[in-house]
């Protein structure tokens, strides 16, 4: 059997969405109640995470633009399938390898997924654009988003599911899948657009992918747009970081779950998850039709108005005084996160050059990696000084320069 690139593309989505769901709507039970890690101890797990990043991103970057994208790609789901499958097997490798720790086991499976998703990240958007072309992909960016939805929707009640029989399972679950999607792509993931950048006579492979990474590190620099860029993603990274760690441990301990329903915890979490995955289908489905992507300042417009609503929202959780105002703002966040990300990403590659997209996408990453990498440190330090409450705050505040960004690049754009 013979699937187009876009298929393989969205099949691809689907079973990641469907993975990352299946591990994350209970990972928050499993690494607080389960390992018992402390809201430092899971900042650092992201500090570690985006440390491998930042280090590995541009290398990783760099092989798929000088060598294959499918390649880069296939490697990345076995590693992170392995990293995960680590994860969710933490306290059985405990009780064989005493000598580790715990929380060194997660530290090290953090190490192996962030490896692993250098190798996807920028090499699968590159590799699709120049499949289907830049003036399709926006398109199939949303449309790939809405699967993944649904994907994260059956993800939900599954990883509810397995929580329920024991909470290390999502894990152990996501990871296979994640490795399953590594074979299925090996037999059907195809590479036919790449042109492999040209090497020169008597050069290393070293002396090859330097000057890649050089062509690309040009392009960032030379491109006013893609310099504020960068800004963006340092500080988007910082105010993700604090968030994404401490949101379910504020919502565990500082805000507490309503008595008087009868739900344990993993069911309360599947709610909030599946409640937001369907209105972001809902926002999504409205936006694809009537967003135009072409319309650049639109785009600009529409990612300033998110940015704003996303502050609120954040600082809307923070200050929550009841469980109520604190599911509005975890709705309002989500639905926000899954709008932004097809928008930016079809923006963002229109703007590339082919034979440096996965460089240039993977340095945007190392920027969003180095944000996170300080900025998470700095907010969990907050929260240890006063409150969790406080780290959240602190996330927010961290988007602010964002729309000081956005704000002086339309002004600049209405100016000509």
């Amino acid at each position: 059997m013979k699937l187009h690139a876009a298929q393989v593309y969205v099949a691809m989505i689907f079973m990641m969405a469907l993975a990352s769901s299946t591990m994350f709507v209970t990972n928050g039970i499993y690494l607080i109640t389960e390992l018992g890690l402390s809201p430092f101890q899971l900042l650092l797990m992201g500090t570690v995470l985006e440390l491998t990043v930042l280090v590995f991103e541009g290398i990783t970057g760099v092989v798929a633009d000088t060598y294959s994208r499918r390649r880069s790609v296939i490697i990345g789901m076995f590693v992170i399938g392995t990293g995960f499958v680590l994860e969710g097997s933490a306290m059985w490798v405990h009780s064989l390898l005493p000598v580790l720790s715990v929380f060194a086991i997660v530290l090290i499976a953090e190490f192996i997924w962030g490896l692993g998703h250098t190798f996807i990240s920028g090499a699968d958007s590159a590799w699709i654009v120049d499949e289907v072309g830049e003036d399709k992909v926006g398109s199939l960016f949303m449309r790939a988003k809405r699967v993944s939805l649904v994907a994260s929707l059956l993800g939900i009640a599954l990883s509810v599911g397995l929580s329920t029989v024991a909470k290390p399972l999502p894990y152990v679950a996501g990871g296979i899948m994640y490795i399953a999607l590594g074979v299925f792509l090996l037999l059907f993931m195809k590479e036919t657009a790449f042109v492999r950048a040209e090497r020169q006579e008597h050069s290393s492979h070293v002396q090859n992918m330097k000057a890649t990474w050089l062509s690309g590190a040009k392009v960032v620099r030379q491109s006013p747009i893609l310099l504020m860029l960068v800004g963006v993603t340092l500080f988007s990274g910082a105010a993700s970081e604090g968030y994404d760690r401490l949101w379910e441990i504020h919502l565990i301990k500082e805000i507490g779950f309503p008595q008087e329903i009868a739900l344990t915890m993993p069911m309360w979490f599947g709610i909030i998850a599946v409640l937001s995955t369907i209105l972001s289908l809902i926002v999504v489905r409205v936006t694809e039709k009537r967003l135009d992507m072409g319309n650049e300042r639109l785009v600009f417009v529409a990612m300033f108005v998110l940015t704003t609503l996303r502050i609120a929202a954040i600082l809307l959780l923070a200050l929550a005084p009841n469980f109520v105002w604190a599911l509005c703002a975890l709705l309002a966040v989500g639905v926000i996160q899954s709008l932004s990300g097809p928008i930016y990403g079809t923006w963002l590659n229109m703007n590339l050059e082919s034979r440096s997209r996965a460089t240039v996408l993977s340095m945007m990453s190392q920027s969003d990696a180095l944000g996170q990498t300080a900025g998470g440190p700095f907010v969990g330090w907050v929260g240890t000084r006063w409150s969790i409450r406080a780290s959240l705050i602190m996330a927010g505040v961290l988007l602010m320069p964002i729309l000081l960004v956005f704000s002086r690049a339309l002004r600049r754009r209405k100016g000509k």
